[in-house]
């Protein structure tokens, strides 16, 4: 039976674990020419309804490491856009590749991908969840000294896709995750919902983002817009505007604490120049094990 990567509830706090240290494994081996290539001969369709650095690249080259072979679909090199539905390409490529990874805007799109998909489906990024990305946070925190199942994380912003899958990662590992943000930018609520049914973790909401930076282990922060909410940008703007992650705010956290932001980053806006070019920035090892996890995750998912 083939499995897919929708969301962190999808996986159990062992098989993150197992991730971590499969992605860790890949990282060490580098780009050594006897390294193995458990892929050869593998291909991946990697669907693009959004703009992506860091989600290509890190697929793409990773897949490559792999052994196998990406194929990159921009919205003008599908006939979803055409209005062929989701089922009917799902059907199709899956009868050409071995997995599929979707970076789209509603999240029921990759849900019903991985549907009438045959082969395993990997979210990249949708409006709720973005698995990968957290993945490779808890990955980069690892490396950093973090216990993920004791560590205390504070996200100062706003309560996006990438929160919301912080908050399934809370509850499955167990540890203690604060949200800080203006009313009405919590995160999602019947994601908040499902995830404490897991009933592990300790997550709240502050108002106030030194109470959630006190002595916390990771700091992290994202974009105050996101794709698609450009039209939203003077009012969130000044929502948002104590919400940033500074030399100050930072002095609240723990004295090892690490600063992390998934990118790009709008320097100035929700973190200072200050603290992404500071010491306690992980932010490009973030970046980085993008693609070491990803390369655990296809490995475990096509050879499943």
């Amino acid at each position: 039976m083939k499995k897919d990567l929708l969301r962190i509830l999808d996986l159990k706090d062992r098989e993150i674990l197992s991730l971590i240290s499969s992605g860790s494994d890949w990282k060490r081996r580098g780009r050594k020419k006897n390294a193995p290539r458990p892929l050869a001969g593998k291909s991946l369709a990697m669907i693009f309804q959004k703009a992506s650095t860091r989600t290509r690249v890190s697929f793409e080259a990773g897949m490559h490491r792999l052994g196998g072979h990406a194929i990159f679909m921009s919205p003008e090199d599908t006939q979803i856009g055409r209005g062929e539905p989701i089922r009917d390409t799902a059907r199709v490529l899956s009868r050409y590749v071995d997995a599929v990874m979707i970076r789209t805007f509603a999240h029921t799109i990759a849900t019903e991908l991985a549907e009438a998909a045959s082969v395993p489906v990997v979210n990249g990024l949708t409006d709720d969840h973005h698995p990968c990305q957290i993945l490779a946070d808890l990955m980069t925190a690892k490396e950093h000294g973090k216990d993920l199942r004791k560590m205390r994380v504070a996200f100062i912003g706003d309560g996006n896709n990438v929160a919301n899958s912080w908050v399934e990662a809370a509850h499955v590992l167990g540890f203690r995750f604060i949200v800080a943000c203006p009313p009405g930018y919590e995160p999602n609520a019947v994601i908040v919902k499902e995830a404490e049914a897991v009933g592990r973790g300790d997550v709240r909401i502050v108002r106030d983002p030194r109470e959630a930076a006190e002595n916390a282990d990771v700091l992290y922060t994202d974009v105050w817009m996101s794709m698609g909410q450009e039209s939203e940008r003077k009012r969130r703007l000044a929502a948002f505007k104590d919400y940033r992650i500074d030399a100050e705010l930072l002095r609240c956290a723990s004295r090892s604490a690490i600063v992390m932001h998934c990118l790009p980053a709008h320097r100035g806006e929700e973190i200072t120049e200050e603290v992404i070019e500071g010491p306690r920035s992980v932010v490009f090892d973030e970046a980085e094990n993008r693609m070491h996890i990803q390369m655990a995750i296809l490995e475990k998912l096509i050879k499943h």
